[in-house]
Parts: C-alpha cells; sequence; structure tokens
C-alpha cells in the first residue's frame, strides 16, 4: 500500500513563509503549492491550493456569485505550523495500490500537475 507525505511547502505569492505574517489577519489568501510523494520514498509531484479566511473570499467574490471550494484551504487565523500538521493529518489518510490512485485522491482538496493531464 502506498500513503502520500507532505515533502515540502512553498508559496509564488509569498519569499518567506516562516517569516511572513498577514498585513490582515483578518482578510488574507495566497497560493501555497504541496510538495507530495510517496511517504519513505523518492519523488514528490506538485499540488496547488489557495490559503484564504472567509472575509478574504467574500471581498474576491461578487455577493450573489456562487464559489464551489475545491482547491481552497480556508484558515481562520494565520498559523504555519497548525496549517502543515493539519495538510499532513488529512495526507495520511490517502492511501492506495498506486501513486496514481493516491494523487488523484489528494487532487480532491489541491490542484495536481497532472489532473487534466492526458498521456
Amino acid at each position: 500500500m502506498i500513503y502520500a507525505e507532505l515533502k515540502h511547502i512553498l508559496s509564488p505569492d509569498i519569499s518567506d513563509l516562516s517569516s511572513y505574517f498577514p498585513d490582515d489577519p483578518e482578510s488574507f489568501g495566497f497560493s501555497l503549492q504541496l510538495l507530495i510523494g510517496p511517504k519513505d520514498q523518492v519523488g514528490e509531484e506538485s499540488f496547488q491550493v489557495t490559503v484564504c479566511t472567509p472575509q478574504w473570499l467574500s471581498q474576491q467574490f461578487p455577493h450573489d456569485q456562487i464559489v464551489i471550494g475545491c482547491h481552497y484551504l480556508i484558515v481562520f487565523e494565520y498559523n504555519l505550523d497548525r496549517l502543515i500538521n493539519r495538510i499532513s493529518l488529512i495526507l495520511q489518510l490517502y492511501s492506495g495500490e498506486t501513486w496514481q490512485e493516491v494523487a488523484m485522491k489528494i487532487s480532491r482538496i489541491a490542484y495536481w500537475e497532472f489532473e487534466d493531464y492526458k498521456g
């Protein structure tokens, strides 16, 4: 059985996540790249999510619009350690016979770099 493991995180929007703190802690959003691969194996693939607060979401979309929450992680405060721990806990739930099977499960919450790939 293959299990998922968070190998690294980074953000194309934030140069240093470890020292980052949002200007407005009530309203922020940024892209987060999750490098995830098979546990205890070499290799990783990119998964993308938007980390944001409910207030930020409300400010990004007209109030008469309906937003499907796929590929969003909605938080109520910025706490990098809590965010990493939560993602890691979620990933422990995903397993499969092949890495592709595991990656497809992860793609339910984060946009997988190969999600729409047609070989």
